[in-house]
């Protein structure tokens, strides 16, 4: 297990194992998420980026998606309104 401390300025010193290995070099973004206690980070290389492309599209567009909410709420209120003035 490598080990490091946090400096006065809140920095903290990735061992260099572990810098070779995920690719991290000066200027490398650092992702930090906090889970229950503990503290995991992600370097933002472009391995991570091509691994997690593709992971949020679906097969309609969100704008799509909102679109046919918005045509259903209007249908529903349309509705609504036929029923009062009936």
């Amino acid at each position: 297990m490598d080990a490091s401390y946090v400096t006065t300025k809140g920095q903290l010193v990735i061992p260099v194992r572990i810098r070779r290995k995920l690719g991290i070099k000066p200027g490398t973004k650092v992702c930090f998420v906090e889970r229950g206690g503990e503290v995991i980070f992600q370097p933002v290389t472009k391995e991570y980026i091509r691994s997690v492309c593709g992971m949020l599209k679906s097969p309609t567009s969100v704008t799509e998606e909102l679109l046919s909410d918005r045509r259903k709420d209007n249908e529903r209120e349309e509705a609504k309104l036929e029923k009062r003035g009936a």
